[in-house]
């Protein structure tokens, strides 16, 4: 019962001191605000980053026919050879899918009056099964279809938009620059990995059709996806396909990859990376702001304090122990800030959108953020409010009731 009515005290000092309250919660929930768009946006980088490896695929791996060097320098390698996809198939049982891949884009696809760039994907029968990626109507790619170059494709869900609004695609015949291509099969809509990147904007033929009659290539692929059996030993794959290829190309030692690796451990890193450079900066301001707020919270709580001798030396004098004034005191500033952490929360979640739309940033808001948000207000409250409520403790009773007369 006693320490209901401290924390009733307490509340109704806030409101006496509105303007006090409002400068105090004001100053910690921006604060509180910039902690919860922090902690949003690294719960968000992260679930990005597993929604990619599972769209990836946990198991998989991407070998990439150009080195970090030429990828940095915009220069175009092909050091990867079809002798290098059938050596990689026998050379690694434990890869159920060893598929080559061949891709270039700004590519014109028409079919009557109507054009359209897209992206070709030159690859094997094992495709849509190498990136889990179905066939929704038609038929997939056949061994038939690679062996004998035949023109046919399958078309992502955005050329069908464009070229085929109001008929079905499949068994019509489209161009591909000038090649008759028929189409064979419409793969499952897939969406956007990030800003232009449209997944269903594609179209996928026979490696063979697309080397020799299209991309002007005779023995060199540009990518090789590999998915294997043990998803828990992807790292020692990884180190072991880079070992075996860094021999077939005569690499010596000291010599940099003339191929780059892509896994999910890759992904994972570089999306973490990118998150980091905004969660310092924002960090870096939200921890300021709640320092500056528990400062501000310090002066004006000493100020009341002076302001309040009379009323401590009455509650003292009737009966109010050091402890109950320490308490009363360290609980309104523990409710300043923790409407502050309400109210900030309110802010990360009004700024959080605004974030994600200017700079395609994933946020996700969870109950982590509230609880960070909270414990950091309460924190504040806690630290730089037991200097004053020591003060308002340590008022002699008698001489706190002479100053009030």
């Amino acid at each position: 019962m006693r320490l209901w009515l401290q924390l009733e005290d307490a509340w109704r000092a806030v409101r006496a001191y509105r303007l006090r309250a409002v400068f105090c919660a004001l100053s910690v929930a921006l604060g509180v605000g910039a902690i919860t768009i922090i902690v949003a946006a690294t719960e968000g980088a992260y679930k990005r980053a597993y929604d990619i490896v599972d769209r990836f695929g946990p198991d998989a791996m991407l070998l990439l026919g150009e080195s970090e060097e030429a990828r940095a320098t915009g220069r175009r390698e092909r050091s990867i050879t079809v002798e290098d996809v059938e050596a990689l198939r026998q050379a690694f049982p434990t890869a159920y899918l060893v598929v080559p891949m061949s891709f270039r884009g700004g590519i014109i696809v028409s079919y009557r009056n109507r054009k359209h760039q897209t992206r070709l994907t030159g690859t094997t029968a094992d495709y849509s099964l190498s990136w889990s990626w179905p066939v929704t109507d038609g038929r997939d790619l056949t061994e038939q279809d690679i062996k004998g170059m035949r023109n046919v494709a399958l078309i992502g869900r955005t050329i069908v938009q464009e070229l085929f609004p109001d008929e079905d695609p499949l068994g019509k015949s489209i161009f591909v620059r000038n090649l008759a291509v028929q189409v064979v099969g419409i793969l499952e809509e897939r969406g956007t990995t990030g800003p232009g990147h449209n997944l269903d904007d594609r179209i996928v033929m026979p490696i063979t059709t697309a080397m020799k009659k299209i991309l002007n290539e005779k023995d060199r692929v540009q990518a090789v996806r590999l998915r294997f059996v043990d998803p828990k030993r992807m790292e020692h794959f990884e180190a072991e396909v880079r070992q075996f290829m860094r021999k077939r190309h005569q690499l010596q030692e000291g010599q940099p990859d003339d191929f780059r690796i892509v896994s999910p451990k890759e992904i994972i890193k570089f999306l973490v990376a990118l998150t980091g450079s905004l969660v310092v900066f924002i960090g870096i301001t939200g921890l300021l702001s709640l320092v500056v707020a528990g400062f501000v919270l310090a002066n004006l709580f000493l100020l009341s304090v002076s302001e309040r001798i009379p009323e401590i030396g009455i509650r003292r004098s009737v009966g109010a122990r050091r402890r109950d004034i320490l308490f009363q005191f360290l609980s309104e500033a523990v409710a300043l800030t923790a409407l502050g952490g309400v109210l900030g929360f309110g802010i990360g979640l009004l700024g959080g959108p605004l974030l994600k739309t200017a700079a395609e940033f994933p946020m996700h808001f969870s109950w982590r953020a509230f609880a960070v948000g909270m414990f950091m207000a309460t924190l504040v409250g806690v630290l730089f409010g037991i200097q004053p409520a020591r003060k308002a403790a340590a008022v002699h009773p008698i001489e706190a009731v002479r100053k009030g007369s």
